[in-house]
C-alpha cells in the first residue's frame, strides 16, 4: 500500500490502527496549540524517538514558533535559539521527506549549537497548507535509525496536522469574527447613547486592542496646521505614544490618503523607520478611518515581536470597525451643530415670548396706571400719588425698552454687546462645567479694570480690539475654559485677557491634571491656532511650572 506521493504504508494492523486513531484525533483539535503539541508528542511516540519538534516558519522563512517533546523545559531554555533552516534542516525538501541516519558525516552538518543535545539520527518532513510549507517536523534519535515507514507515516500524520491547522484557523477566524462583531455593536450603542468624541474613540481603541489581541493601540488625527498626531491610545506604552506625530511621507499618512489599510510583517525589520518609538513592536495593522471617501485619521495597532502577523481578516475587520470611529467624529460635529441651532431656537422662542406676552403685559399696565393718573389729575387728585403714578409710569416704559433691547439680543446674539461683557458671561457660565467660578482679569495697557469699569474704559477695550477679532477672543476664552472642565480635572482655573496698542493675549491656566501639550483636540485646540494664524497671532500650549496646563493665545492689534 503506498501514500499518494508514493511512499510505503506499513501494513500491520496495530500500526496502521494507531495511525489512523492519531490522525483522526489530531483533526478534531480546534486550539491549534494543543494540535500542534499533539502532533508533536504523537510523532515522537509512533517513531519511537528520542526528540520530536516542530518549527513553524514565517513569511520570511524564519522560525516564528516552536514546539517540542523528549526534551525538558529547562534544557531547551538553555538553547540559544530555535532551529534557523540551515545545515541539514534546510536540505529537507519542500514535498518529501528526509532521512539521515548518521548526521555527523553529512555534507551539510554545521555541528550543535552550544548546550544542544547530539544526535546521531534524523527524519525531516515539511508539513504543508495549500502548497505552502507551514512548517518542518524535526525527529531524531531512534534506535535502529529511521526507515520508509516512519517516514511515510509522517507524511500522513503532517497532512493530518495541516488540517488540524486549517480547522483551527476557520475556528479562530469564527471566534474572532463574533467578537469583532460584538465590539462592533458595543460601539455602535455608545454611539447611539450620546457619547462624546474623545470617550467613543478611547472606547475604540481600547475595544480594538483586546479583539485584535494587540498590546498597543493609537488613533492618529489631524492636529495643529498640517499635522497629524497620535492623540488616542490605549495598551502598553499608551502615555509615551500620546503627541507622536507620523510624518507626511510616513506609512500612516500614506495610508489616510490613499484610504486603503495595510498590514506589516514585523516594525522591527522596517527598514525606514520615521518614528522610533515603533521600532520595539512587531506585526502591524493600518486601518483608514473613512469619511465619505475623505480620510479623517488612521487606527494603529500593535503586536510584540513574538506575537503572530495580522491576516487579511483582520485588516477587514479592523477597516470596518474603524469605519465606526470616523462615524464618532461626524456624529460628535453633528452634535455640536444640532445644540447651537438648539441655542438659536431657544434665543428665538424666548424672545417671541417675552415680546407676545411680558410686552404686551408690561404696555396694558402702563395704559391702566395713564388713564388712573389722568382720571386723579381731572379731579384734582392728591399731587404726591399723580407723583408716585408718573414714577410708575416711566418704570413701565423703561422696562418695555430694557425688554426690547433683549430681544434684540437674543435675535442677533452679541450684535450690541461690549467684548467685555461678552467675556465676563463666558467666565460665568463655565462656572456649571467647572463646578467652581473660575478666575478672571482683563487687563488695559497692563492695569486690571474693575467689574464696574466706567464706559470710557470698556469703549476703549472695545476700540483696540474692533468687530474683527473680537468674535475669535470670546470663541478662544470659551474654548480654553472648555478644555479645562474636560480634560483638566482641576480644582482652579484662571484666565486673563491683557489688551493694549499692539496686542491681546488670552491666558488660561489650571491646577489639574492638565492637558497634554501634545494632545491637540482635532475639534478644539487646533481651532485655536487656525484662529491666531487668520489674524497673524500664535498660540501654545504648555504644562504648568508645577502642575496644570497653560495655554496662550495672542494676535497683534491696530
Amino acid at each position: 500500500m503506498t501514500d499518494p506521493i508514493g511512499y510505503h504504508i506499513p501494513t500491520a494492523p496495530d500500526s496502521v490502527s494507531g495511525l489512523f486513531d492519531s490522525a483522526l484525533a489530531l483533526t478534531s483539535r480546534l486550539d491549534l496549540t494543543e494540535a500542534l503539541q499533539e502532533f508533536v508528542e504523537t510523532a515522537r511516540r509512533l517513531t519511537s524517538a528520542k526528540y520530536a519538534a516542530l518549527g513553524i516558519l514565517g513569511s520570511r522563512g524564519e522560525t516564528v514558533a516552536f514546539h517540542f517533546s523528549g526534551m525538558e523545559v529547562s534544557e531547551a531554555e538553555r538553547l540559544p535559539h530555535p532551529p534557523h533552516g540551515s545545515g541539514v534542516f534546510a536540505e529537507i525538501p519542500v514535498n518529501a521527506p528526509l532521512i539521515i541516519n548518521d548526521l555527523a558525516s553529512h555534507p551539510a552538518f554545521q555541528g550543535w549549537p552550544e548546550q544542544h543535545p547530539r544526535m546521531k539520527n534524523f527524519l525531516g518532513v515539511p508539513v504543508r497548507i495549500q502548497e505552502q510549507v507551514y512548517g518542518r517536523l524535526y525527529l531524531a534519535d531512534k534506535k535502529g535509525g529511521f526507515d520508509d515507514d516512519d517516514a511515510a507515516n509522517m507524511v500522513m500524520l503532517a497532512n493530518a496536522a495541516a488540517i488540524a491547522v486549517q480547522n483551527s484557523r476557520l475556528y479562530a477566524e469564527s471566534e474572532d469574527r463574533a467578537a469583532w462583531i460584538a465590539v462592533s455593536q458595543a460601539i455602535t450603542t455608545a454611539l447611539l447613547e450620546g457619547t462624546d468624541e474623545e470617550e467613543a474613540l478611547e472606547l475604540i481603541a481600547k475595544k480594538m486592542r483586546v479583539v485584535s489581541k494587540s498590546c498597543t493601540a493609537l488613533i492618529v488625527l489631524p492636529s495643529v496646521g498640517d499635522a497629524w498626531v497620535c492623540e488616542i491610545a490605549d495598551g502598553y506604552e499608551a502615555e509615551n505614544m500620546i503627541g507622536l506625530e507620523f510624518p507626511p511621507e510616513g506609512r500612516a499618512q500614506t495610508v489616510i490618503r490613499e484610504g486603503s489599510g495595510v498590514v506589516v510583517d514585523s516594525m522591527t525589520r522596517t527598514r525606514t523607520m520615521r518614528i522610533p518609538a515603533l521600532r520595539g513592536y512587531g506585526p502591524a495593522l493600518y486601518a483608514p478611518m473613512m469619511v465619505q471617501g475623505v480620510g479623517a485619521g488612521v487606527i494603529i495597532l500593535l503586536r510584540s515581536r513574538s506575537q503572530p502577523e495580522f491576516d487579511l481578516a483582520d485588516l477587514a475587520m479592523a477597516e470596518s470597525v474603524s469605519k465606526q470611529a470616523a462615524l464618532a467624529l461626524e456624529l460628535a460635529s453633528a452634535r455640536h451643530a444640532q445644540d447651537v441651532a438648539a441655542q438659536i431656537d431657544e434665543r428665538a422662542k424666548i424672545g417671541r415670548d417675552l415680546h407676545d406676552l411680558a410686552i404686551q403685559q408690561l404696555f396694558a399696565t402702563g395704559m391702566q396706571i395713564t388713564a388712573i393718573r389722568e382720571d386723579l389729575e381731572s379731579k384734582n387728585g392728591p399731587p404726591d400719588v399723580i407723583g408716585l403714578l408718573n414714577q410708575a409710569i416711566e418704570s413701565v416704559d423703561e422696562s418695555v425698552k430694557e425688554i426690547r433691547h433683549i430681544v434684540h439680543r437674543l435675535r442677533e446674539p452679541d450684535a450690541n454687546v461690549v467684548v467685555v461683557e461678552r467675556l465676563r458671561r463666558e467666565a460665568s457660565l463655565a462656572r456649571t462645567s467647572l463646578g467652581f467660578a473660575p478666575s478672571f482679569v482683563i487687563t488695559l495697557h497692563g492695569q486690571a479694570i474693575p467689574s464696574d469699569a466706567d464706559n470710557e474704559t470698556v469703549a476703549e477695550i472695545d476700540n483696540l480690539i474692533g468687530a474683527d477679532i473680537a468674535d475669535d477672543i470670546v470663541a478662544v476664552v470659551r474654548e480654553g475654559l472648555s478644555n479645562a472642565a474636560r480634560h483638566a480635572k482641576a480644582s482652579s482655573v484662571g484666565v486673563t485677557v491683557s489688551v493694549d496698542e499692539k496686542e491681546v493675549r488670552i491666558i488660561v491656566s489650571d491646577d489639574g491634571v492638565g492637558l497634554s501639550p501634545s494632545r491637540a483636540r482635532r475639534s478644539g485646540l487646533a481651532n485655536l491656532a487656525a484662529r491666531a494664524r487668520r489674524h497673524g497671532g500664535g498660540f501654545e500650549l504648555a504644562r504648568g511650572e508645577q502642575h496644570g496646563s497653560v495655554v496662550q493665545w495672542w494676535a497683534p492689534l491696530g
